[in-house]
């Protein structure tokens, strides 16, 4: 029974890995570009940069407005992000492809890049494989759900059926003075034991963003009510603004800097409301892959029931749910956590090409051996 329970697991992961391996590979690779998506755009984007002048101040999100507009006459600024000291800030237009950039000490406009960059080109691959509609979203889905399995499989085949020193020198070390084979067979059944850990975060949080009934299965795992996310809380606002749209801007900049971040105050998102009895939308607290939405009551300025918690303030379920992304690009623990994604990403590619290669080897032997039998047996005759 249990030598036919391995036959099966060993047929399933190779059958499913051959079926979502090119899709495994694609994920994994621009997964790879996107862990450091910041910090090469940093390196390689100087309109990113604005040299802070002695004694200067961040001016405030209406003086940055005005620019923008006197730059592109007759278009609809949505919002603007500052992104820090020394950083510029960057505005979205309506129906537009391009992102205005601004120093924000001295107003001045720096660039207009569109934002469909090579990062937003790897993005679209990651997401949904470049294909338009909800088709390449449930590819990327089911293959993340196949290759969950197969992690779940390959840590079954790695198991040895006895430890011994041979068999632990097998599964924990590459002997890269080996035959080409052996090597490829370690990197395989080697590398993949090592990257297992966080090859299952990537995979859960993936398919945490890819099916709904999964998020929730998620979420009752971790202690929360029901497995299921509460609706949207649909609020009323106490009365229209009796501000323009820019002054209530200014007026939440200035509290959300001075009163209500925690992490990274100089990092906010402003949007700048279309209709006087509009809620107005922030951002803050953005820090290694958390944020905090902030909904504002046009008339009083004060913080809405549906603005998002403090994280310190959540339950542990809602912890993990709002830190899902966070967990998913390796952003959790900063510079560290991004590099150990980043390898262990770049594993989770080889591992499709690597089990291929088995898969071709044993072949070939196969049917060389089965080209021998009618030769052998002439032999006997």
């Amino acid at each position: 029974m249990k030598s036919k329970l391995s036959a099966i697991n060993a047929w399933l992961h190779l059958w499913l890995g051959l079926a979502s391996g090119i899709v495994v590979v694609i994920l994994s690779i621009t997964g790879c570009v996107l862990v450091f998506e910041q910090e090469i755009k940093s390196l390689a984007y100087p309109w990113l940069h604005a040299e802070r002048p002695k004694d200067a101040k961040i001016l405030a999100p209406s003086v940055l407005h005005r620019a923008v507009e006197q730059a592109l006459p007759g278009k609809h600024v949505e919002s603007v992000w500052y992104h820090g000291e020394n950083r510029t800030a960057h505005f979205t237009v309506h129906e537009s492809d391009s992102m205005v950039y601004v120093n924000p000490y001295t107003a001045e406009v720096i660039a207009m890049v569109d934002h469909e960059d090579f990062f937003h080109f790897m993005d679209e691959g990651h997401r949904h494989l470049w294909i338009e509609g909800k088709l390449g979203r449930q590819i990327v889905g089911w293959s993340t759900f196949v290759f969950f399995l197969l992690l779940i499989s390959g840590m079954i085949l790695w198991w040895p059926k006895k430890w011994t020193k041979s068999t632990r020198d097998q599964s924990f070390k590459i002997k890269w003075k080996a035959r080409f084979k052996r090597v490829n067979y370690d990197l395989h059944n080697v590398l993949g034991f090592y990257s297992l850990l966080l090859a299952v975060l990537m995979a859960v949080t993936g398919l945490v963003m890819s099916f709904s009934w999964f998020g929730k299965g998620v979420y009752w795992l971790t202690g929360g009510e029901n497995g299921s996310r509460p609706r949207r809380q649909k609020v009323e606002v106490s009365g229209p603004s009796v501000n323009t749209s820019l002054q209530n801007a200014d007026l939440i900049y200035h509290k959300v800097v001075n009163e209500i971040a925690m992490y990274n105050k100089d990092q906010v998102i402003i949007h700048f409301a279309e209709k006087p009895d509009e809620a107005i939308y922030a951002c803050t607290d953005m820090t290694m892959g958390f944020w905090r939405d902030l909904n504002f009551d046009p008339l009083t300025l004060e913080l809405l029931p549906n603005s998002t918690k403090r994280l310190g303030d959540m339950k542990f379920p809602d912890q993990v749910r709002k830190l899902n992304y966070a967990i998913h690009v390796g952003a959790i623990g900063g510079l560290t956590t991004k590099i150990l994604y980043f390898l262990a990403s770049l594993i989770c590619a080889s591992l499709p090409i690597t089990g291929f290669y088995i898969w071709w080897g044993k072949r070939k032997k196969s049917k060389s051996k089965n080209k021998a039998r009618p030769k052998e047996a002439l032999a006997t005759v």
